[in-house]
C-alpha cells in the first residue's frame, strides 16, 4: 500500500475482519466502491456517513484505482516480423 493512502486506508484483524478500512471508522473500502458503484454521488456517500470526508473518498478511489492497475497483468504486444 502507498504511503500516500496509509494515512488514510488501514488493515487491522480486529477491525472488519482485516478488510481495508478508512482509518478511525468501520467503513470499508469496499462499501464505499459498491456505493459508487451503484450511482451514489460523493455528496450522498458523506450524508450516509458524515464521520467521511471528501478527501478520505478520494483517497479510497485513487487507492482502488492503484490496486486494480497492480492487479492487472501487463499485456505485451506480439512482435511482427
Amino acid at each position: 500500500m502507498s504511503a500516500v493512502y496509509s494515512d488514510v486506508i488501514g488493515r487491522d484483524p480486529a477491525i472488519c475482519g482485516g478488510e481495508p478500512v478508512v482509518r478511525g471508522t468501520r467503513v470499508t473500502v469496499r462499501t464505499i466502491l459498491a456505493s459508487l458503484a451503484e450511482g451514489a454521488w460523493i455528496d450522498e456517500i458523506l450524508a450516509d456517513f458524515p464521520t467521511l470526508t471528501e478527501a478520505q473518498l478520494r483517497a479510497v478511489i485513487a487507492f482502488a484505482a492503484a490496486s486494480a492497475e497492480e492487479d492487472m497483468p501487463v499485456l505485451v504486444p506480439p512482435e511482427i516480423a
